[in-house]
């Protein structure tokens, strides 16, 4: 099945794969899409998040330990795979911190996760001819953080890559979402106090007045699956971040 109109119900029946699709954002997508009548897989470096997604998403999902930074595990893994009409990205890991604190290692980390990651899935994937192909960035591409350089510059140049890419798989459609402060599974590793704290003054500043949640991202990446003449678009959904 090819989705090419404007109804997010022409998801039903829609083989859609997500990568990073066993936490936060991407299990939030893999739900969505669920929800919408969509045959979703979810692929994640982790088979102990895998595991526990599928019980989230009540086993009615396929499921891969896949790690994009593996270009020939990526590669292999869509070796005879029929089309996808769907593909996210929403897997990476990126250490922040000042370009002259951060070391070089984690910084090539971060990069080989989020971009590379997302550069292999595009150079592997088999999409429908007007299937879709969604990038997760962040809105620190366009309102830089002196102590997140390398964030904001992986992030521009992944929104980079999915303009070229629209052109290059065209009539497949490629696109990027950039998300604000979110509410994920990710800052679960901070102090609850601090964290909380952190939320409650970025909430006060932006002119949402609150923080993100996995939903609302998810909502956008439906979105641009579900919109036929959608392509080389990068939609914020930052809460007024990057003008607050």
């Amino acid at each position: 099945m090819t989705t090419n109109t404007n109804d997010a119900h022409a998801l039903k029946g829609a083989r859609v794969l997500i990568v990073g699709g066993s936490s936060g954002i991407g299990l939030a997508t893999a739900l969505s899409a669920q929800a919408l009548g969509a045959r979703v897989t979810i692929a994640s470096r982790s088979a102990t998040r895998l595991a526990s997604a599928m019980e989230t998403l009540e086993g009615q999902a396929g499921s891969a330990v896949l790690d994009t930074r593996d270009a020939g595990a990526v590669e292999k893994f869509f070796t005879g795979q029929e089309e996808w009409d769907h593909v996210v990205v929403s897997a990476a890991q990126t250490p922040g911190g000042p370009v002259r604190d951060l070391p070089l290692d984690q910084a090539r980390s971060a990069v080989e996760s989020k971009f590379w990651g997302a550069y292999h899935v595009a150079r592997a994937a088999k999409l429908a001819e007007k299937g879709s192909l969604t990038f997760v960035s962040g809105f620190l591409s366009v309102r830089p953080s002196a102590s997140s350089v390398l964030q904001g510059g992986i992030n521009a140049a992944l929104e980079g890559l999915a303009r070229g890419l629209a052109l290059e798989l065209a009539p497949a459609r490629v696109n990027t979402v950039s998300p604000g402060l979110i509410d994920t599974p990710l800052w679960q590793a901070m102090d609850e106090a601090k964290r909380h704290g952190m939320f409650e003054r970025v909430s006060a500043q932006l002119p949402a007045r609150r923080i993100g949640t996995a939903q609302d991202i998810a909502q956008a990446i439906i979105f641009l699956m579900s919109n036929g003449f959608a392509t080389g678009s990068s939609v914020r959904v930052d809460g007024g971040g990057a003008i607050g």
